[in-house]
């Protein structure tokens, strides 16, 4: 009897210690719809179609990004692979503040277990760390199921709030409610950029999620399912995974960044809204001038 129950506790010890050491590594790829820039041209004779073209490439490129999720049973990092800049590619300071608009930029730590997520931004040349709660999505479990990567999946969809800050929101109005402000400045029209685009109000997330790898975690701020989210659709943007390592021999260090200023999400948001907005007033009617944005 005592052999007995010192099997049982040695196998419950093991089975502890494997669910500890547990890790887990998730590629993936993410794509963003490039948004047309056709509203810039009426009246503004300057952008001509091979400009716009160029605009729009270097836009599509910028939006295409590779990321990486390790993470084990309670916490996860998710951050952009580094990649060597090509000659006559943006510079670095610029690419960072763009990044931290486009789903890029610092290291986003969760933490299943505290419900909490902390995340380092630069912007304007100041290092910020968000640290907040998770947001808590209304997932709505679905029958549908497919493959990705030979782990069967499942559908889940929820509708959350569009952050006013992530550029990748941003979409062309519709001609009937657009309302383009003119300006007239030495007999020529010019129309701002920023007039023909909207932010949405909620966006409707579709993700799918394999319960055959049994944790809480998922890209970017998604999280509360059960399994691994392996896609992720939120408006123009698309979150697919397209490798996974489980158990490696050589573990990474999950743990949060700690440079920066520490502040709130809503806190984080304001600032930023306020830049844009005053970097928006100086260069309002200028010819491409850059949309107003904040997160």
């Amino acid at each position: 009897m005592k052999k007995l129950s010192y099997i049982i506790l040695l196998l419950a010890f093991f089975q502890v210690q494997a669910q500890k050491d547990f890790q887990g590594m998730a590629v993936y790829e993410s794509k963003t719809q490039a948004p047309k820039f056709d509203g810039m041209r009426p009246g503004n004779r300057d952008i001509t179609p091979e400009m716009q073209k160029n605009m729009e490439e270097r836009m599509k490129k910028m939006l295409e990004k590779t990321f990486i999720l390790n993470f084990d049973k309670s916490a996860s990092i998710y951050k952009e692979e580094e990649k060597l800049e090509t000659p006559g590619q943006q510079g670095g300071g610029m690419r960072i503040m763009m990044n931290s608009f486009m789903g890029g930029g610092g290291t986003f730590y969760k933490d299943v277990k505290s419900k909490t997520y902390t995340v380092d931004k630069e912007f304007m040349g100041k290092e910020f760390l968000v640290v907040d709660s998770l947001p808590k999505l209304n997932w709505k479990l679905e029958s549908e199921t497919k493959q990705i990567g030979g782990y069967n999946c499942y559908k889940a969809t929820a509708v959350k709030e569009a952050s006013k800050t992530d550029f990748r929101n941003f979409r062309p109005k519709n001609n009937d409610d657009k309302k383009v402000e003119v300006k007239k400045t030495s007999g020529e029209t010019k129309t701002n950029f920023e007039d023909n685009f909207e932010m949405p109000k909620e966006i409707t997330v579709t993700a799918w999620y394999s319960p055959e790898i049994p944790v809480n975690q998922g890209p970017e701020n998604y999280w509360g399912l059960p399994g691994l989210i392996l896609e992720i659709n939120d408006g123009k943007t698309t979150i697919l995974c397209s490798k996974i390592v489980l158990n490696a021999k050589d573990k990474a260090e999950i743990k949060p960044s700690k440079k920066g200023k520490v502040i709130s999400q809503k806190d984080y948001d304001d600032t930023v809204i306020k830049k844009m907005e005053e970097f928006r007033e100086m260069n309002r009617g200028r010819v491409g001038g850059p949309p107003p944005m904040g997160r």
